[in-house]
């Protein structure tokens, strides 16, 4: 006779369901984000300022070791982690949906449905973070011939010289390259992995496809994240202390509104 499924093992064969976003979508996420933040203010910009204020422990490190040339590319590579590192606000709208009181610890959340699972998603964006590092390394050491710049020097550089555009435009296209790559794979995975007993490729696979299958509102989901993290980024990362949390929100809302679940 066979032993019975347990509650764990029946949970497993849930299949997700994807719901189409339209062009509005993303607007309303970002507004629903908003409301997440005017809500619980200090737990969201406390958490949009340990973000902040990591980003800029990095940048002081590579100043201090001479490689201010390299904090452009490190910024972007940075921001490349944000959907795993916004975990926390996943965690904060969730509560809220559930009407519970937030504590500090919400902010680490350890109720994930597939913690082993969501580790393999953060593996795959610290090895887009490091490949695009080593592409950053690749053409500085390649166009600048092996020499350190001072921040303002590279950026006189870069404008200035045909070297300095011709690196600038390939690590541009490379950089496009590999954000799409991990936008496609992060919209939805980690979300998902949080409330749902999934797989990990299956996650990504879910994230992916409402990528290819609905290009329109996805891509500006992601030019839109695009352009309110480099406000962010042009008040010297400060801004992302109020741009971060409200992105971190408005992805759960996103997916919130697009993944359902097919119970067998």
């Amino acid at each position: 006779m066979n032993k019975p499924a347990d509650k764990k093992e029946i949970r497993h064969m849930e299949k997700l369901t994807l719901k189409a976003p339209n062009m509005g979508s993303p607007m309303r996420w970002i507004s629903a984000g908003w409301d997440d933040v005017l809500r619980h203010p200090v737990y969201s910009l406390g958490y949009g300022f340990a973000f902040t204020a990591s980003g800029l422990l990095m940048m002081y490190v590579l100043f201090k070791m001479g490689w201010a040339a390299l904090i452009p590319a490190a910024a972007g590579g940075f921001i490349m982690m944000a959907p795993l590192l916004a975990v926390g606000l996943y965690a904060i709208s969730r509560r809220d949906e559930e009407g519970k009181p937030l504590t500090l610890s919400v902010i680490i959340p350890t109720r994930f449905a597939e913690p082993r699972q969501l580790a393999y998603v953060a593996l795959a964006l610290t090895l887009a973070f490091i490949i695009w590092m080593q592409v950053a390394l690749l053409l500085f050491a390649l166009f600048s011939h092996g020499h350190t710049l001072a921040l303002q020097d590279f950026t006189s550089y870069v404008f200035s010289t045909k070297a300095g555009l011709t690196m600038a435009s390939i690590g541009t296209i490379v950089g496009l390259v590999i954000s799409l790559f991990v936008f496609s794979i992060s919209a939805l995975s980690i979300p998902i992995l949080l409330e749902h007993n999934v797989d990990a490729i299956t996650a990504i696979s879910a994230s992916i496809r409402m990528v290819m299958t609905h290009p329109g509102p996805m891509l500006v989901w992601a030019w839109l994240i695009a352009l309110y993290t480099a406000f962010g980024l042009a008040f010297a990362f400060l801004g992302l202390i109020f741009v971060f949390p409200i992105m971190g929100h408005a992805t759960w809302h996103a997916y919130r509104e697009m993944v359902g679940l097919i119970e067998e």
